[in-house]
């Protein structure tokens, strides 16, 4: 017998299947709002996440960050409220693919939504950290539904969509782990300055950037701003400006052709040879091997 729960989950499949037509990402008709598909299981592997809400259709991924595991299917959806490079594993197959819709997620339509929720709420003295799963709702069941079935429709798309998108966002700052979000657009919270940094840090990656300068940015001692950089990503601050500069040129050399040289003093590193070795220990392939890659 198929539960009501089990019926709108395969609803979001049936929903999802002709729209997500690409493997992995498909742009809908809201620039915010992104569907993917993924037809064969990947196993573990590097890549960088987004601030973004995630709800799976069918099949599941699991995301690594450090010891911790945070799985995400038709029961659970991720939540990240700061860019985070992750290692991800994907569980599908041709007649079963992982199906799912991405939206994005930024501190402003959040104030906003925090703003008409007269939201008092006290945030927690311990700094959250930048994802998380969590079990999902009826209510988003239901709202990602509508969203999927306005984004069938240009009118809809543009009328309706962008009010549903905000539901979303409203259901998951409702929900128990909404903290993170809910930090990301207090301003002055702990959060709320790691994430600022987190921006400078995406934007000037190929600059040198020294750690005391970012702490005082984020109006913290040098320990204290590492303590909290930590709990946010869970990595040291020179641990993860070192994997956005490697996946960022992973990105130079695979799609936009740019030789390992190239990708290399972009990114910020002065030495080639140190740019390869460090490349070959996070991703397990060469640079070369990367650039092999661009045809696929």
């Amino acid at each position: 017998m198929v539960s009501s729960k089990d019926s709108r989950e395969n609803r979001l499949a049936e929903l999802l299947s002709p729209l997500a037509t690409k493997e992995r990402f498909t742009e809908s008709l809201l620039k915010d709002v992104k569907f993917f598909r993924n037809n064969e299981s990947v196993p573990r592997r590097p890549v960088v996440y987004e601030p973004s809400i995630i709800i799976v259709a069918q099949g599941h991924k699991i995301v690594y960050l450090g010891d911790e595991v945070y799985r995400y299917d038709p029961y659970n959806y991720l939540v990240l409220s700061v860019p985070l490079p992750l290692d991800c594993e994907i569980v599908a197959t041709p007649e079963e693919p992982v199906l799912g819709v991405s939206i994005s997620v930024d501190a402003a339509t959040v104030s906003e939504l925090l703003i008409e929720m007269d939201d008092s709420t006290l945030l927690s003295p311990s700094v959250p950290r930048g994802i998380y799963s969590t079990p999902v709702t009826d209510e988003m069941v239901d709202a990602t539904a509508r969203l999927l079935e306005s984004l069938s429709s240009p009118a809809d798309a543009r009328i309706l969509g962008p009010q549903i998108v905000r539901e979303i966002i409203y259901r998951v700052l409702c929900g128990e782990q909404g903290e993170a979000l809910r930090s990301l657009a207090t301003r002055h919270s702990r959060f709320s300055q790691i994430a600022k940094v987190l921006k400078r840090m995406h934007s000037d990656f190929g600059a040198d950037i020294d750690v005391g300068a970012l702490a005082d940015e984020a109006s913290m001692s040098v320990s204290a701003f590492h303590c909290n950089f930590k709990a946010v990503t869970g990595a040291s601050p020179l641990q993860y400006l070192k994997r956005i500069r490697l996946h960022t040129a992973r990105t130079l050399i695979s799609q936009d052709g740019f030789s390992v040289g190239s990708a290399a003093g972009n990114v910020g590193y002065e030495s080639v040879s140190q740019f390869s070795r460090e490349f070959k220990r996070y991703f397990g392939q060469t640079p070369t091997d990367a650039a092999s890659m661009r045809a696929l």
